[in-house]
Parts: C-alpha cells; sequence; structure tokens
C-alpha cells in the first residue's frame, strides 16, 4: 500500500507551478481571447500544438536533468545541487522583476506577435511558434524550479505538488479567458512575487550549505545557533522539512548561509514592493465586455 504523501513537502512545489503555470496559462488565455475578438479561432489548433510543443520539451528537460543529477553521488552531487539552486534563485528574481515590469504591456506584445503571425506566408506554423515560444520559456523555468525543489524532498512529492498547482493555474486561466469576472491580477503578482522571493533567499542559502557540504567553502562559525534539540524544527518532522523547502530554514546554520539569506531577501524585497511609476507608454488591458483583465536540515557536512 502507497503511503501518504507528505503534505509539507507538496505546497512549495505547488506554489511556485501555481505561479509558473499560471503565467503560461494566462499567455494562453490572452492569445485565445483575441484569436476569438477577431474572428480567427480557426487558428486555435496550431495554438494548441505550439502549446503542447513546449509543455513536452519542458518535461523532457525535466526528467535529464533529474536523471543526470540522481546519477551522482558526494562532492559531485552537492556541486550539482548548488549550481541548480543558485541558477534557479538568479532566475527566480529575474521573473518577478519581469512579470511586475511587463505586466501592463504583456497583452499588446502579444497581440502584436499574433498579428505578425496571422500575416505570415505559412500562418499555421507561424501562429505555433508564437505560443510555443510564450510558454516554453515558462515551461523550462518550471522544471528547474522543481528539479531545484527536488534536492530537499521525495520526487513524487515534487510531481504531486506540481500537477496540482498546474491544476489550479490552468483553472485561473480559463477564468481570465471567459473574462466573466476581473480576477485581482496586480495582487495575485504581487503576493506570489513575494512568496517566490523567498523561495528564492532559502535557494541562496541552500547553495551555500551545498558548497560547503561539498568542502568547497569554509565556514566562520559552524553553527550561528542550534536547535536541533527541538524535533519539529528539523527535518525529521514534516514542518521542518517545509520549512527548508520553503525558507532553506537549517536548525544549525552556519553564518554564511544566514547571510546569504538575509543580504539577498531584505534589499531584493524592498526593490519588489516599492510603488513604481507605471511606462507612460503602457497599454490598456481592458478588452471590451468580452475581454481579458490584466491589471497592474540536518547537515551534510562534517561537524
Amino acid at each position: 500500500m502507497l503511503g501518504r504523501p507528505n503534505i509539507t513537502a507538496v505546497v512549495p512545489s505547488l506554489l511556485i507551478m501555481v505561479r509558473e503555470g499560471f503565467e503560461a496559462a494566462l499567455i494562453v488565455a490572452l492569445v485565445f481571447a483575441y484569436l476569438r475578438t477577431i474572428g480567427r479561432l480557426d487558428m486555435a489548433r496550431a495554438a494548441w500544438l505550439g502549446v503542447l510543443g513546449a509543455v513536452a520539451i519542458s518535461v523532457v528537460v525535466g526528467i535529464v536533468l533529474d536523471a543526470t543529477i540522481g546519477g551522482l553521488t558526494g562532492a559531485a552531487r552537492m556541486r550539482s545541487f548548488a549550481g541548480i539552486s543558485f541558477v534557479a534563485a538568479g532566475v527566480l528574481t529575474w521573473m518577478v522583476f519581469w512579470m511586475r515590469r511587463q505586466s501592463r504591456a504583456i497583452k499588446g506584445e502579444l497581440e502584436h506577435k499574433v498579428d505578425a503571425a496571422l500575416g505570415a506566408s505559412r500562418v499555421g506554423s507561424a501562429m505555433a511558434l508564437v505560443t510555443f515560444l510564450s510558454v516554453l520559456r515558462e515551461g523550462l523555468e518550471a522544471a528547474l524550479f522543481l528539479v531545484a525543489a527536488a534536492t530537499d524532498s521525495d520526487g513524487g512529492e515534487v510531481v504531486l505538488g506540481a500537477v496540482i498547482g498546474l491544476a489550479i493555474a490552468i483553472v485561473l486561466g480559463v477564468l481570465v479567458y471567459a473574462g466573466g469576472r476581473r480576477l485581482p491580477m496586480r495582487a495575485f503578482f504581487q503576493v506570489t512575487g513575494v512568496i517566490v522571493i523567498v523561495f528564492a533567499a532559502g535557494l541562496l542559502a541552500r547553495t551555500v550549505l551545498f558548497l560547503q557540504s561539498a568542502g568547497d567553502l569554509d565556514t566562520m562559525n559552524n553553527a550561528v545557533y542550534d536547535l536541533t534539540s527541538v524535533h519539529w524544527l528539523t527535518q525529521g518532522s514534516e514542518v521542518g522539512k517545509f520549512l527548508a523547502a520553503m525558507l532553506g530554514w537549517d536548525p544549525r546554520p552556519s553564518i554564511e548561509q544566514v547571510l546569504a539569506w538575509s543580504l539577498y531577501i531584505v534589499p531584493v524585497t524592498y526593490l519588489f514592493l516599492r510603488r513604481g511609476r507605471a511606462p507612460r507608454s503602457a497599454a490598456t488591458t481592458d478588452v471590451g465586455a468580452h475581454g481579458v483583465g490584466v491589471g497592474a536540515g540536518e547537515r551534510l557536512r562534517p561537524t
């Protein structure tokens, strides 16, 4: 009999996939809403082929990454975990700021690409390419983040969280396409953006841990504090595993882990939340009555 999944290990990948999946679903919804508006839903099949192609490649990339890392042991495994965590943190940071900056203009940009595709000689292939490239970026990012999340969790639980998160994202995308009710996009991206920043800070802290575990990085203080005696704060408990996966929590962190987490999360959160002036050229995001609203652990290193 299969055991019950560890819910605290499922949640981090679920939250990441809701964010990444919704960005992809939003792009698809905007494309199809525009095709509906201009009466070109005959291009829907080509658009869906592009989406499915991007999803297939993203899944293959995720499997290859996971299989490659799974065959490594010792210091090489720790270094690979460190590299993936560091790259994932960087891409996550770029992603949240890019979406904040582009959220107002993304609809107009997609409509321009669709218009160009509809004017091409091979319109079906051009339309498929638009959705393929738009969704592929989100898919590859999601694959990278899920592999990074799997460094501290069981692979099956990460996949379960990703599937649930993707299902939620698809439902949100359908609501956007239907346009029956304006979704609070600005609030959604702001809240999930903060969650992603916290997750990225945890990835940086784990990058330091993995490098120290591999013997590539020394420490000036191997234990800033030691809470390993509190069981529910260790990775022997579900709460501890969740905190490790979501926050990069370590009940006995080195000074370098604490510094990496703190020096990232404070300035990045401030820059993300501070009110910026909207671009004057930002296009409106309403499309009439049928439009789409897009408002603004235990240590592995030697003791």
